[in-house]
């Protein structure tokens, strides 16, 4: 794993509205570093910005890109009357959450506007057109079922052989947090597909097998994107 010293203030990402532990973030930036060399990153989940600006670091390290996605409306969760409603998130004209405002700040606080590109859409919507191969896939959107299914189903396709798949929320102990993330986790694992690697705090993360069979675009696709995006 390739280490290296952090450059986030992190006083000041502390302060961006999240659920990401400070372990998990600076785990994430270390994947993210080893991985960015290769190809673009991506998330699904960018809510106010904070996974954004520790995997963002990463890829602006390698000159790399993170693609965040999300529609920016508020998981279930997150609605009025739900259990992590923020009042500070809903916009007064609409009625609905909207993210797009702090997320976009954050990312120019941190002056990440040239590593991070904001994906504003539902995931499997983006999905159905995507062709370019990923290195590292971040899943924390939605925590129904169908939704992480979803995800799981229309990204993982996309992660190169020794990519990163990586789920936020996985608690092998029902008493801990809901099981749908765990759920398809251990479905990702019993495709044979990935070698588990440690946890740290919430964070399962999985290795693609270096196994070309495995990765699923045509390997023309593959070869070409990398010589747009790492081509000298």
């Amino acid at each position: 794993m390739v280490t290296a010293r952090l450059n986030i203030n992190k006083a000041k990402a502390s302060k961006i509205k999240g659920f990401l532990d400070e372990q998990e973030a600076d785990y994430l930036y270390k994947l993210a570093l080893a991985a960015s060399k290769r190809c673009p990153c991506l998330e699904i989940g960018s809510y106010c910005g904070k996974s954004a600006v520790y995997i963002g670091s990463a890829c602006k390290a390698n000159k790399s890109i993170l693609f965040s996605i999300d529609h920016h409306c508020g998981s279930e969760e997150q609605q009025p009357g739900e259990a992590y409603f923020d009042p500070d998130l809903l916009n007064q004209e609409t009625g609905k959450i909207d993210t797009l405002k702090f997320f976009c700040k954050t990312i120019t606080d941190f002056n990440l506007e040239d590593a991070v590109i904001p994906v504003v859409g539902r995931s499997e919507i983006v999905g159905r057109s995507w062709q370019t191969p990923l290195s590292f896939v971040f899943i924390d959107g939605s925590h129904a079922y169908e939704s992480v299914l979803s995800d799981y189903d229309t990204w993982s396709r996309h992660i190169i052989p020794g990519g990163y798949l990586v789920f936020h929320d996985i608690f092998p102990d029902p008493a801990q947090g809901g099981q749908a993330p765990y759920e398809v986790y251990q479905k990702a694992l019993a495709s044979l597909s990935y070698d588990e690697m440690p946890m740290v705090q919430s964070l399962g993360i999985l290795k693609r097998k270096d196994n070309p069979a495995a990765y699923i675009p045509n390997r023309n696709k593959y070869m070409i994107s990398q010589k747009l995006f790492f081509s000298n």
